[in-house]
């Protein structure tokens, strides 16, 4: 069956797969969804028996129907490979009863490397297919992770280039090491004066800003998008789900058929709602756990109906979720408004108009699959401490507010379902605030001192990741005003 994509605000106008992902973004600023959810049509015992790679190809291959078997698989080949530093790939870990979903094994430490590994393929395989002959440049704008992990992903692959925007004291020193040592002819990396929502907002705009496409597209370039707005970021993200749920049915945790809830650290949205998507797909899962940090705008969502980001924006110690603009909410949005371009267009329009809007009593009801709540950054830290010295086992701090709101949702509801906690970012790549939680006598020394009490901490090896940037050269130093952040893409595409 053929899936399309249509834009959330459009009027109904169907693109393939490979069109979406090239477009990022939809002309008229929407985001791409399917037009329907394919059925996850694998008996669960195949799947149990299959690779990453090989349920890759059958979770994909059903949202990208325009790629041919080869195309897909190619590009599954090239992204989960020795970048990752475990054959699973995506492996479980289980401590005090919960099943870790462990997605930071790839080249930056984040579970961004999930997706941003294969996007490069999809990028420019789609390129080819649909005769593109301008050079790409990718736009992104991160709150830590995606950047890095996105331009590790293209770093050098020809055709295109790739310009990430991070708000400059608003990420964790490895993180900005990371993304300041970045190599690659192709790579360009600013720091903006501003936090993560005006990043976003900063790069929207320029999507959306017809002259500056026409004067780049003289030039030969158009642009695309690496965050988690690109459909191509989202379907490989549904993948983890599916390899998760069969894992516990491989090995003997779960029944086949047995439901399960999943907890996830949440900022954008992107990350639960590939889980939402793999239920609609047919995956048993029961609830869908929706963790925030202090910058608890999804929680208050969620509790009243109300979507406000008029509020002051939090610098905490899970600075991925520093998140007031939750993007991908769109597309659930859409989805219980009962596909209804129409009624998304006008409470976007609210949103960017006033910074906020409500959803219908009709469409509460449609969230009854989602819970949310959020965690402190007394909780978030008191949760790293006691699954240490319960376990031995090292969460990072985003990892712990999912496992902070676990533990509330538990105390609430008295659900004893076995739960997935996604687990999205290395310990390693927040070391301070981690070691503030479990070994405090050790948070105030240079942060790559902090790495080595890590690991010995946790009995665990320091990720390659980590071992580059110890003497690695900083590469990128500009910074920028947010309203000068067209002038400094018109600078790099001279």
């Amino acid at each position: 069956m053929e899936v399309l994509y249509k834009s959330t605000r459009g009027n109904g106008e169907t693109v393939t797969a490979s069109q979406a992902i090239l477009k990022g973004l939809s002309d008229d600023g929407g985001l791409f969804v399917p037009t329907s959810i394919p059925a996850l049509d694998v008996p669960m015992e195949k799947l149990a028996a299959m690779s990453y790679q090989e349920v890759a190809y059958e979770v994909m291959s059903r949202f990208l129907t325009d790629f041919t078997e080869d195309e897909l698989k190619n590009c599954i080949a090239n992204a989960y490979d020795a970048k990752f530093d475990t054959e699973e790939i995506a492996p479980l870990t289980k401590a005090d009863g919960v099943y870790y979903l462990e997605l930071f094994h790839g080249a930056t430490i984040a579970f961004k490397d999930m997706a941003l590994s294969i996007l490069p393929h999809l990028m420019t395989t789609a390129a080819k297919k649909n005769g593109v002959k301008n050079e790409i440049v990718i736009l992104t704008a991160t709150s830590g992770d995606t950047g890095k992990a996105a331009m590790a992903g293209f770093a050098d692959v020809p055709g295109t280039r790739i310009i990430v925007f991070y708000p400059k004291n608003g990420v964790s020193p490895i993180q900005e090491k990371q993304m300041v040592t970045q190599k690659g002819k192709n790579t360009h990396v600013v720091a903006i004066h501003g936090n993560f929502d005006d990043a976003q907002t900063g790069v929207k705009k320029m999507f959306n800003d017809k002259e500056l496409g026409k004067e780049l597209a003289d030039k030969g370039f158009q642009f695309s998008s690496a965050n988690s707005i690109n459909i191509g970021r989202l379907v490989p993200q549904v993948v983890y789900y599916v390899y998760a749920y069969a894992n516990l049915v491989k090995n003997g945790e779960i029944a086949d058929g047995e439901k399960i809830n999943v907890t996830v650290p949440t900022g954008n949205f992107g990350n639960i709602l590939a889980a939402f998507y793999a239920k609609q797909m047919g995956l048993p899962i029961a609830k869908l756990i929706c963790a925030s940090n202090e910058n608890k705008v999804l929680f208050d969502f969620f509790r009243t109906g109300v979507y406000d980001r008029n509020r002051d924006f939090i610098l905490t110690t899970s600075p991925s979720m520093d998140i007031l603009i939750s993007s991908n909410l769109e597309r659930l949005i859409y989805r219980i408004a009962g596909n209804s371009e129409a009624a998304d267009r006008e409470l976007m329009q609210d949103l960017a108009k006033d910074g906020k809007y409500e959803i219908t009593d009709a469409m509460k009801k449609e969230l009854a699959d989602f819970y949310g709540n959020y965690a402190s950054e007394q909780e978030t830290a008191d949760a790293i401490a006691k699954l240490y010295s319960d376990t031995g086992y090292v969460i990072d701090t985003h990892t712990a507010v999912a496992a902070a709101v676990y533990g509330k949702y538990r105390e609430e509801t008295y659900d004893e379902t076995k739960t997935v906690i996604a687990s999205t970012a290395s310990p390693y790549k927040f070391t301070s605030s981690v070691l503030a939680a479990i070994a405090p006598e050790y948070d105030t020394l240079p942060v790559l001192e902090q790495v080595d009490k890590l690991s010995a901490l946790a009995n665990t090896e320091i990720p390659r990741a980590i071992e580059e940037i110890r003497t690695a050269p900083v590469l990128h130093t500009t910074e920028c005003d947010v309203d000068q952040m067209p002038e400094t893409v018109r600078a790099f595409l001279k």
